[in-house]
């Protein structure tokens, strides 16, 4: 099994599709990452050599940002957001939608499952109890 970036791809999967398990890559980046190594997209993960593994893994450090220095910065970003004050900072640490959908109904995702208001049961009466 391939190891690229402390990442363990896929072995049956083309190579080109199982690039993108890493954070940050995705079918665009794979590709341009695959011609710079000299790579074709149809080889399995499996069939790899180490001198493959090697080039593409040089070609992923010079071209872009993946894994933990992507999630790292993204944080940061949200972070600088969140210190500010900025309408999108609160909107990130509220847990809202950042991006201005609407809110009245959806978000889910966002707001997460749906909270019970206002649901309380009656009590019982007096000579119920006594009973």
């Amino acid at each position: 099994m391939p190891r690229i970036l402390g990442i363990d791809l896929p072995r049956e999967k083309r190579i080109d599709v199982a690039l993108t398990y890493l954070y940050g890559v995705g079918q665009v980046t794979s590709a341009q990452i695959l011609n710079k190594a000299g790579i074709s997209p149809s080889t399995r993960a499996k069939d790899l050599s180490d001198d493959q593994v090697t080039r593409i893994t040089t070609a992923i450090m010079q071209g872009s940002k993946v894994e933990g220095d992507l999630r790292r910065e993204i944080s940061q970003n949200i972070r600088r957001l969140i210190d500010i004050g900025s309408y999108r900072g609160t909107r990130h640490r509220r847990g809202l939608p950042v991006r201005g959908q609407r809110t009245h109904t959806n978000a889910r995702t966002r707001k997460g499952p749906r909270q019970a208001v206002g649901v309380r049961k009656k009590p019982a009466p007096a000579a119920a109890k006594k009973a």
